[in-house]
Order: C-alpha cells, then structure tokens, then sequence
C-alpha cells in the first residue's frame, strides 16, 4: 500500500491511495457490501457510478458462506466479481451489537451466530488469519466497541483491551501484499482517544480508523473526539471514520482530516422509500409525489434522474417495487459519489 497527500485545505486532505487491485482517489465514501454484496447493486452499476473500494464484513462472510468457500472461489474478488480494492471490517461492531448472544474476555469474543446459535470465538489472531484467507487489500484489526455514552471505566477498559489486541494482530500479520489498519477507541473521553491513538501508532499499522464513534451521541459530541484522534495519527498515513455517512458528517469528518468512510444510510435509505437530495431526504411514499413528475433531483446524472420521476418512484415505493428500491439506492450511491468528488475538487482547487 502507498499514499500519497496531494493537496490540503486547512486539515482536509486530498490524496491517492494505492492498493494491489487499483488506486483511490480520496477523501472516499465506500458502500458497505456486508455480505459480499451492496444491496440491491451490482459490481457493474457501482463501477459506472464511480467507487474504487467497497466494504466487505469479515464476521459475516465467516458465517455465511464461510471463509472455506470464498477461498475455494479464490478470495473474495472473484467471489462478486469486484475487481477494485476491498476493505474488510473485521466485525468489533457486529459482535458489539449481539448483546446477549456474546461474552468479552482479554483473550477474545466468545459469540453464537445470529443465524443459527452456533458457538465461536474470535481472536485478534484468529480474524487476521481470517482475512488474510479471504484477500481484501485493506484488513481491519479486531477491535472491542462500548456503546455510548459509556463511563470513563467502561471506555478505558474496552480501549486499552482494543491497544492489546492490537498489537497481537500485528504480530500475527503475514501477508506482505494486505494492508493493516488499527484502530482508535475511548469512547467519549479526549485523553482515553488520545491514549488509544498513541499506542496504536506506537504498534504501527498501514492506516488508522476511528471507531467507536457515531454509535449513539449527536455529532456536537463525535466531531471534537475526530479532532482529537487526528491530532494524534500521521500525517503519512489515510485516516478512516468508521460507520459514518450522513452528508453532514461526512463533510464534517473531511474538514477534520478524514480520508475515508463507510456507511449503510445510503442503501438503507433506499430500501425504506427515501430519497437523499441537495434539498434534504425526500420519502417518496408521501403522497405529494403522486403528480410530481420531475426527476429526484434537477441536475442530477444518476440513470435514476436521467430517466425517471418522483411520480413513477412514489408508485413504485407505494407498489413495493424491487424496482423501486434499486433506482433509489442507485441515485443515493450517485449522490454520495458526487459529494465525495465535489469535496476532493474544492480542496485540489484550493
């Protein structure tokens, strides 16, 4: 992996990011493709809107189809048919959001699956091996995630446990050609976020996410912990803000130094009628849609614009429409491409 800066604008950065399956142009929006797929799309459509990386989730695939399968595939790129770079999440958060059905420990995650109650445990050791098996060009370390807010006791418990964990996993590493990422807790307390950052670095990883953030608080109170970790990482090195996607945020993490993120609001959106748009979210099974017959947003150049109505989508969204939902996930992908590539632009123009 290489990056390279090629412009700033204050703390917003604009640059390249260079992995075995293609470069990155960033600052970078990636759709979350969960289970080796982003819903409702396929690779070809999201190769025409203009992603160079998607999000895959190691814990899912693990599971469904398992880690077996996709290596007899020949990794996960030949698995969908995705020829860009991948990032794997390597599943902190999902075991986080099982609740009841797991139990944290200093050795790892003992977790039944979802699907069927089946017993497993993940170490910091045991999902690197496993994302080394599945390929992607960016693998995330096994991460402990407290939900917010969460006392100062709880937060340094779960961030120093994640330092820890850390480390093991970069020991474990043994791919040259798959970048590493560490990643940052501490919840809501600046000199836990502070502490996290400086012995991840300390461990030394390809990239750095923030996490642990967008779980819970309002943004008044995720921004300033951004700051905090950004003070505290590289400059050299991409910065990624795990699991945050409204366009204000999104926004708000490029103007703090953020070169990368995912989120499920676009797609998810999409499949619940709701349209993302310079004039806000448009749910399109309001009846005011009804007669509309302009596009979703004037301007736009999404095939949704280009060829249909809010007339025909509130139908469709009112008919429950497989058809429906694809063109909204299409134009919300589109329009969350575009504010990416506008925001590059406006820091490349200075």
């Amino acid at each position: 992996m290489q990056f390279q800066l090629l412009a700033t604008k204050g703390h917003a950065r604009a640059g390249l990011l260079t992995l075995p399956h293609g470069t990155v142009e960033t600052p970078v929006f990636m759709p979350v493709g969960t289970l080796g797929s982003v819903k409702a799309m396929v690779a070809s459509e999201l190769e025409a809107i203009g992603f160079p990386i998607i999000l895959n989730n190691a814990f899912h695939v693990y599971l469904r189809p398992g880690a077996d399968v996709i290596a007899e595939a020949g990794g996960l790129h030949r698995f969908q048919n995705w020829k860009r770079p991948i990032l794997t999440d390597s599943g902190g958060f999902q075991v986080f959001s099982l609740a009841k059905l797991r139990k944290v420990t200093d050795e790892g995650v003992h977790f039944q699956s979802p699907i069927d109650g089946s017993k497993h445990f993940f170490t910091p050791e045991s999902v690197i091996a496993l994302e080394e098996t599945l390929g992607p060009d960016i693998a995330m370390v096994l991460d402990d995630v407290v939900a917010n807010p969460a006392t100062y006791d709880e937060a340094a418990l779960a961030m120093e446990r994640s330092v820890d964990w850390a480390a093991r996993a970069a020991a474990m590493r043994s791919r040259a050609d798959q970048a590493v990422f560490g990643i940052v807790q501490g919840g809501l307390h600046e000199e836990l976020r502070r502490r996290s950052a400086q012995a991840t670095v300390a461990v030394g990883f390809d990239g750095y996410a923030i996490g642990g953030l967008s779980v819970g608080e309002p943004p008044e109170e995720m921004y300033p912990m951004v700051e905090v970790c950004r003070a505290e990482l590289p400059v050299d090195r991409p910065r990624y803000l795990m699991g945050v996607g409204t366009p204000q945020d999104l926004r708000a993490g490029v103007a703090r130094g953020v070169d990368m993120f995912d989120c499920v609001l676009p797609t998810r959106l999409a499949r619940h009628h709701v349209a993302v748009t310079n004039e806000g979210n448009l749910n399109l099974m309001n009846a005011r849609f009804k007669r509309d017959f302009t596009p979703l947003e004037e301007g736009c150049g999404c095939t949704t614009c280009q060829g249909y109505t809010r007339a025909y989508l509130h139908h469709l969204s009112k008919c429950g429409e497989i058809s429906g939902a694809r063109l909204l996930t299409y134009h919300n992908l589109y329009f969350y491409s575009e504010l990416m590539r506008e925001l590059r632009e406006e820091i490349l123009g200075d």
